[in-house]
């Protein structure tokens, strides 16, 4: 990970304004991952030139960023978009973190905490980020969520008629200390800290069959669900076996090669719409072009992103979803590696369209989307 201390002098300083002043950043992102969340926050900080100090308790599954100045809410938005982060899950702005917490009675020194702000939002949640020191709290954070709108609102700090003001969220990461948070309508995670809860289909032979799911949930726009994932299309499943992944492709109704030397569970053959061919994944090429080609193959990162690059140079595919298991050391550098490697390889196709994210369902590794832009 970069220096976790950093004083760019090139570029501009922005200058702390009215408007929800927050005094850093806040990602929720799987636990052990905080060292590799914390460089990301480093690095878009300093690309937005902003100063400040990173930092994440390993395990704790939050990673943040602490600026020397305070800045406005919408500033930090349009500089540090989620889209960008591929370790967290979900970001947010804080503005206060509130220590010494007494179980008997945390209701009073966070309205306190609000008060002192002066912030107006338009609604409140409650939550924790997926360790295991709060998991406990999410039971709490249910119980006293509409509690504490009730405490808030007297105040006249809740203003739910109010759609246009952020939304305040209360992140807890222990008994005792919770994160005073905002977030703009419409902006971060549409889940719940970033958490998706998703049901195990019945008939999907594996669990993986979720984390092709959530890609495309969150790697695709709805409008790009609509568009690209229409009945009929074709696609290939490269290291398909069991199925997870083709059967998600086939339960939208989409025709799916199956490329694997091993077994595909027969509740994927019986969707009518997979052939499976027992081939290698890395050297197999369709005879015609697809419109998707999805890879969850274990192999070193770089020669997966090497494939990926292939299959899009040479026009086997239009778009690819892909995995890239990353070693247990010096994670963000080799995510970086591989965007450079395939940004590069494809610099003479044109444009491109590439998207990471380390989703839920994830475990060592991210999921990418690519594409040729129009």
């Amino acid at each position: 990970m970069p220096n976790p201390s950093y004083r760019p002098s090139t570029q501009p300083r922005p200058i702390a304004s009215q408007g929800h002043p927050c005094q850093g950043v806040l990602v929720i992102c799987r636990p052990g991952f905080e060292r590799d969340a914390a460089g990301e926050l480093e690095l878009a900080a300093d690309r937005a030139g902003l100063d400040g100090d990173v930092g994440g308790e390993p395990g704790s599954g939050i990673a943040h960023l602490t600026l020397m100045s305070p800045c406005p809410l919408v500033e930090l938005t349009e500089r540090f978009p989620l889209e960008r982060l591929v370790f967290a899950r979900h970001r947010l702005f804080w503005f206060d973190r509130l220590d010494g917490l007494s179980e008997g009675d945390r209701g009073t020194p966070l309205v306190a905490a609000m008060t002192q702000s002066g912030f107006a939002v338009s609604s409140t949640l409650l939550g924790t980020p997926d360790s295991d020191a709060a998991k406990p709290l999410s039971g709490f954070c249910r119980r006293f969520a509409a509690p504490f709108e009730r405490l808030l609102d007297k105040t006249n700090l809740l203003r739910p008629k109010k759609a246009h003001l952020p939304q305040l969220q209360v992140v807890f990461d222990s008994p005792t200390t919770a994160w005073m948070t905002l977030v703009t309508p419409g902006d971060g995670s549409p889940w719940p800290m970033g958490l998706p809860r998703l049901r195990m289909p019945a008939g999907a032979p594996s669990r993986s069959t979720l984390k092709l799911a959530e890609a495309f949930m969150t790697l695709l726009t709805p409008t790009e669900q609509e568009q690209l994932l229409r009945p009929g299309r074709k696609a290939v499943d490269l290291g398909a076996a069991p199925g997870g992944w083709s059967w998600q492709l086939a339960y939208r109704g989409l025709h799916v090669t199956a490329i694997d030397n091993g077994p595909v569970a027969p509740s994927v053959l019986a969707t009518g719409l997979v052939e499976h061919l027992r081939a290698d994944g890395f050297t197999w090429r369709p005879k015609r072009p697809v419109d998707w080609m999805v890879c969850d193959m274990v192999d070193q990162p770089a020669r997966v992103a090497q494939l990926i690059s292939d299959w899009i140079i040479g026009g086997h595919c239009k778009r690819a979803i892909f995995n890239l298991k990353l070693p247990m050391k010096r994670r963000l550098e080799e995510v970086l590696r591989c965007r450079a490697l395939i940004e590069g390889r494809l610099k003479e196709k044109g444009p491109v369209d590439l998207r990471f994210k380390q989703l839920y369902h994830d475990r060592e590794e991210i999921t990418g989307y690519i594409t040729l832009r129009q």
